[in-house]
């Protein structure tokens, strides 16, 4: 879900490299962002929050990967959440991406930028309508809530370049691991393709940065 983005143009390659059998879903006016696959996936234009589309796009999925984008004030996150969980296939693996500013078990330790982000930025771009953040914490607890197959992966600052390999994660952002606070895009996806095959992150909700980053590092050496 969300294919034609950054993350999930990266997402498509790595599925492809992988020899999976990808479907996409997109806003119909961003369908032309997903040439560079053409012939090699299926496309179904539509929002990512319409059940009908879902419905179709999901059956007889495996896995299914969703870029959760709090988007606007009217749900999008949520919406989009709730349609997959309604549609997706009987034990199918479900893999979300969404922030550091989720938290699963309360138990993550926020750095003040962090915080300043979400206490400053998240009212400002409600009011413009542009983002609500509140929508992504509510779509998230729909998954934690869900008895899916789910993983929630959440995303550090992100930097374009060229792939450093899979991501370190870490259960709770506070970790020294995590420190560094940066991720390449590109491997921030391969961590969601890598996620559909690892069972140890079913109901997980991991924080991850890049394996390059001086925290990471620092924690290899260690």
């Amino acid at each position: 879900m969300g294919a034609s983005g950054k993350l999930g143009r990266y997402m498509v390659q790595h599925a492809l490299d992988r020899g999976h059998e990808v479907v996409g879903v997109c806003r119909p006016e961003s369908v032309e962002k997903l040439a560079a696959f053409s012939g090699r996936m299926t496309v179904f234009p539509g929002r990512t929050d319409d059940a009908a589309v879902i419905e179709r796009a999901v059956a007889g999925c495996d896995g299914v990967l969703v870029v959760l984008v709090p988007r606007g004030v009217h749900g999008y996150a949520a919406g989009t959440v709730q349609a997959v969980l309604d549609h997706a296939q009987p034990g199918a693996r479900l893999v979300f991406s969404c922030g550091w500013h989720i938290t699963l078990d309360g138990q993550d330790k926020y750095p003040l930028k962090l915080k300043v982000l979400v206490n400053v930025f998240g009212p400002v771009a409600r009011l413009f309508r542009f983002a609500d953040l509140d929508d992504q914490v509510e779509a998230c607890r729909r998954v934690f809530a869900s008895d899916t197959r789910w993983t929630v992966v959440r995303g550090s600052d992100l930097e374009e370049g060229d792939s450093q390999g899979l991501p370190v994660w870490s259960r709770h952002v506070g970790d020294p691991v995590l420190e560094s606070n940066l991720t390449r895009r590109v491997d921030f996806a391969l961590f969601m393709v890598d996620a559909l095959e690892r069972d140890e992150l079913i109901h997980e909700a991991p924080a991850i940065v890049g394996r390059q980053t001086p925290s990471a590092l620092a924690h290899a050496a260690a």
